[in-house]
């Protein structure tokens, strides 16, 4: 276990598996200018230290993520535009990271996920939650509009008709009905959410870290090319797979059934 400072977050590496945890419990765990410069310093962390196969995000606390920090905001007045530009530059950056790296990014989303914070349940590559959580837009409530990636995945995720009226209606769904309408993996009793996820972070950290991350990309990448672009895209990356130990190796023990 290797504990890194943060101002804002809390960060170790446990047995492959890097666990970040929003830790700015006296402000709902909201993004300040702060935590979005932690949360991209982290991204790039996770991105680069080959000790770190999965990706697991929590918050402290009873809530998952408030969104973005709307005091900090306040108190910007005439800068808020150049202050929002610098803060989702940060958040952004790290959401994209996060989003292409080898490692899964899984949210344990441990309460409520608003604004930004469901904007980043929506990135994560999955998603479990504890059963008491809620999640809501929030954004247009305040007279903004998303941000963090939020409408370009969630609509992926739940359908355009339902998105629509997230981002419209803030209407506050439950932890069953996120499940139901495909925001989430898995909704577990809140007291077994960290067992659930802790088991599912260490099967991944154990599987095929390369074939893991162009797996999620190709994915990700599949939703703005076209389907011969794509298959070639396909093509290569399993051809690329072939040349790692990983693939060796897991072929055999297929083969074996080992």
């Amino acid at each position: 276990s290797r504990n890194m400072d943060y101002e804002t977050l809390l960060f170790d590496v446990r047995d492959g598996v890097a666990h970040i945890t929003l830790n700015r419990p006296d402000a709902a765990n909201s993004f300040n200018m702060a935590m979005a410069r932690d949360f991209h310093a982290a991204s790039i962390r996770c991105d680069v230290d080959p000790d770190i196969r999965v990706v697991l995000m929590t918050g402290t606390g009873s809530m998952f993520c408030a969104g973005g920090d709307l005091k900090s905001l306040v108190s910007q007045e005439a800068e808020l535009p150049a202050h929002l530009k610098e803060v989702t530059t940060y958040l952004h950056a790290g959401i994209s990271r996060f989003s292409w790296m080898d490692p899964p990014f899984i949210a344990a989303v441990n309460g409520t996920a608003a604004g930004a914070g469901m904007s980043l349940v929506c990135a994560t590559d999955l998603a479990v939650s504890a059963a008491s959580a809620k999640f809501v837009m929030a954004y247009t409530r305040a007279g903004l509009t998303p941000d963090g990636s939020s409408t370009y995945f969630l609509s992926k995720l739940i359908g355009m008709r339902r998105a629509k009226e997230l981002a419209l209606t803030n209407r506050t769904l439950s932890a069953e009905e996120a499940l139901e309408w495909g925001l989430l993996n898995r909704v577990v009793p809140d007291a077994e959410l960290a067992a659930a996820v802790g088991e599912l972070a260490a099967s991944l950290a154990e599987g095929a870290t390369l074939a893991l991350g162009e797996a999620k990309r190709l994915l990700q990448q599949g939703f703005t090319e076209t389907l011969e672009s794509q298959m070639e895209r396909e093509t290569r990356g399993i051809a690329d797979m072939a040349r790692t130990e990983d693939a060796h190796e897991g072929i055999a023990a297929f083969i074996a059934k080992r």
